[in-house]
């Protein structure tokens, strides 16, 4: 799976790197964490930065306060509920520098951050969602007992009352080191097909960008426990730890 992962390029290394233009809000992160916002390349607006909550809630939810999904399985992501709409209409690259897995029993977890020996950025998949709040009619509540409109009332919908836009991150079996720590890890894509996904708007295109690709040069390395609170996002939690 894919719970945590860092992003600390500059805005300028950023922007070069995936030809976008980056927000004045974008900072480097070291640990970013499900139901905070996660800078993303969107297909709805793929030359910049935005912005969405790390969580999918489903466009049928009942209300904001449900689950979020923060991952989704490349192997079925075409035929669950929760993803299939998402898949087809609305996909998105989340860039990173590097993902963090755990081993060992619940209490005694060591983290391992999982990235390229310099650095260097990389486009995971994703897929976004766009859930709105219920909405109303104005001039209902001065409905008369006939249920006749009253005059001067539109009956239009009003806006919604809420709106959110979440994103899911895929996950695909590991490979390479990532083999040695966890079953699951995000589906990354060659630097030269990363824009394919954006458009893939064919189901078998799909399949075949979602197989598991061995990143060559990337490493997995102990780091510190400081990451497991995901209010802690500094410098020193992508520094290695004693073996």
């Amino acid at each position: 799976m894919c719970g945590r992962f860092t992003l600390f390029a500059g805005a300028d290394d950023l922007g070069e790197r995936f030809s976008v233009s980056v927000p004045a809000e974008y900072s480097p992160r070291y640990n970013v964490s499900p139901s905070q916002p996660v800078p993303l390349i969107g297909d709805d607006d793929p030359g910049r930065i935005q912005f969405r909550t790390w969580g999918l809630l489903p466009e049928w939810a009942d209300d904001a306060t449900e689950h979020g999904y923060i991952n989704a399985r490349a192997e079925t992501i075409e035929e669950k509920p929760a993803f299939r709409s998402a898949v087809r209409r609305r996909r998105c690259l989340v860039p990173a520098d590097g993902f963090y897995e755990w081993t060992g029993d619940r209490g005694s977890r060591q983290p391992y951050r999982v990235a390229f020996g310099d650095d260097r950025l990389f486009a995971m998949a994703g897929i976004w969602e766009r859930w709105e709040g219920p909405r109303r009619q104005t001039g209902l509540d001065d409905f008369g007992v006939s249920g006749e409109e009253p005059a001067g009332s539109d009956g239009r919908d009003e806006p919604p009352t809420e709106v959110r836009e979440t994103v899911a991150i895929l996950t695909t079996a590991a490979a390479g080191p990532v083999a040695e720590i966890h079953d699951r890890m995000p589906v990354i894509f060659p630097p030269d097909r990363e824009r394919e996904w954006l458009d893939a708007d064919d189901e078998e295109r799909r399949a075949e960008l979602l197989r598991p690709f061995e990143a060559p040069g990337f490493r997995a390395y102990r780091v510190s426990t400081a990451v497991n609170d995901p209010g802690n996002d500094e410098p020193a939690l992508v520094e290695p730890m004693g073996s």
